[in-house]
């Protein structure tokens, strides 16, 4: 449908080690002092880490070899052996990272940088083990800018396993923005940020229709998010929002004009529940409109919706709604054992101009038991299952794995006091 060709969004995240800690709020970068100003208080400190980690395993299904070693709904076939046949072995060490983080004392306050790249090949390197950004990140005082977990996120949800790609049904996305914390006691919080806006368009039926060639995707605005958070001895809950404004100009010069518009929004409901002290529930629900390119595993934000009682404007671009939902339990045995076991989601509301093998739900589970032989080591299987379904046709298709994972910890800390 409507070439509404509205530019990838920016670097989709789907960070899969255990869940990462999440940016807090705020910073944005001061001229550089002069050479010896006292700026520099007590000195910087640099704390330099990472992890080895290789990932193996067996495949029971078949997915988009793109994407081998993960467990996406989205990749997974829209018909009949469309990889091939089923069954494959995997393995790789693109989970590996490495990253850099500083902290200086200066007369306005803590300065805190974040640098950090990892192994996974997405975009044009997708399947590829090639360094890939991560964070590049700066923070003052109540500002901070560059690129980091977007505020509409929770990077707290996501769970203690091993596969890479995570819960379809999280909004788990990394961002280029400019944020501001107005507000803030302890990790209870209210930010506010305007990121960078992307959105992807799904033609359905009407893909490669001469009339679709000329229409582009604009983005007058960028996305404004922010997020509330009140953290306590029990654990945490979060709602976050999001809005954005998305455009699409056609530039050919015939019988049919279609340009148009839409408006893209979000809220996410996320929490983090102790559970006898020692486990923790990671718990989320979130609903949207255009804002797919913001969830870990999600397909295209604007589906082709048919107008056909209009000559000049016979099909028009729809924000299509979505659901995701997951929820994860990780079980803190003792100090040597863990387990982690959940389930998550993502329902779309298709538009009636896709196609019949568009993609409408996405399920995904897993369930770990992880062995923790010595500080910073872990390994451990992991079984994972993925299922697909079509928006019409009604195929569906199924993914289980068993992984086994190895994770080696490293940090090194220099300078400062």
């Amino acid at each position: 449908m409507l070439a509404l060709l509205l530019a990838a969004a920016p670097l989709s995240y789907a960070d899969s080690s255990a869940a990462s800690p999440g940016p807090e709020p705020a910073p944005s970068p001061s001229p550089a002092p002069a050479q010896g100003a006292d700026d520099d208080k007590g000195g910087t400190r640099l704390d330099i880490s990472g992890f080895a980690m290789l990932d193996m395993g067996y495949q029971t299904g078949q997915n988009d070899p793109a994407w081998f070693d993960v467990v996406r709904p989205v990749k997974l076939p829209a018909f009949e052996n469309e990889f091939g046949e089923d069954g494959r072995f995997f393995a790789g060490v693109r989970q590996s990272r490495l990253g850099v983080r500083s902290f200086t004392d200066t007369d306005l306050g803590e300065l805190k940088t974040i640098f950090e790249f990892e192994l996974f090949g997405t975009g044009v390197d997708a399947g590829q083990t090639t360094f890939r950004l991560r964070h590049a990140w700066g923070e003052l005082g109540a500002f901070g800018a560059g690129q980091t977990w977007s505020p509409f996120m929770d990077p707290d949800v996501f769970p203690n396993s091993v596969e890479y790609w995570g819960p379809n049904g999280m909004v788990f996305f990394r961002n280029v923005q400019v944020r501001w914390t107005p507000w803030q006691e302890g990790d209870s919080r209210f930010v506010v940020a305007l990121e960078r806006p992307g959105a992807s368009a799904d033609q359905g039926d009407f893909a490669g229709r001469i009339e679709l060639e000329d229409v582009r995707g604009r983005f007058p605005l960028p996305d404004l998010s922010a997020h509330f958070r009140m953290q306590d001895d029990w654990g945490h809950v979060q709602l976050a929002g999001i809005v954005r404004k998305m455009e699409w100009d056609d530039l050919n010069n015939d019988a049919f004009d279609l340009s148009g518009d839409a408006t893209g929004w979000g809220l996410n409901l996320s929490s983090n529940i102790k559970v006898a002290q020692k486990h923790v529930a990671r718990l989320q629900l979130a609903y949207g409109h255009g804002v797919q390119n913001y969830w870990n595993d999600a397909p295209v934000d604007v589906g082709i919706e048919n107008n056909f009682t209009n000559p000049r404007t016979p099909i028009v671009g729809k924000a299509l709604g979505l659901v995701g939902l997951s929820a994860f339990l990780d079980l803190n045995w003792n100090s040597k054992w863990t387990s982690t076991v959940g389930y998550s989601l993502v329902d779309i509301d298709n538009s009636d101009g896709q196609a019949d093998d568009a993609f409408k739900k996405g399920q995904y589970a897993l369930a770990n038991i992880l062995y923790y032989p010595t500080a910073n080591v872990f390994l451990g299987p992991e079984i994972q299952w993925g299922k697909r379904e079509n928006f019409r046709d009604g195929f569906t298709s199924d993914d289980v794995r068993i992984q086994f994972s190895a994770k080696y910890n490293f940090k090194l800390s220099l300078g400062g006091k």
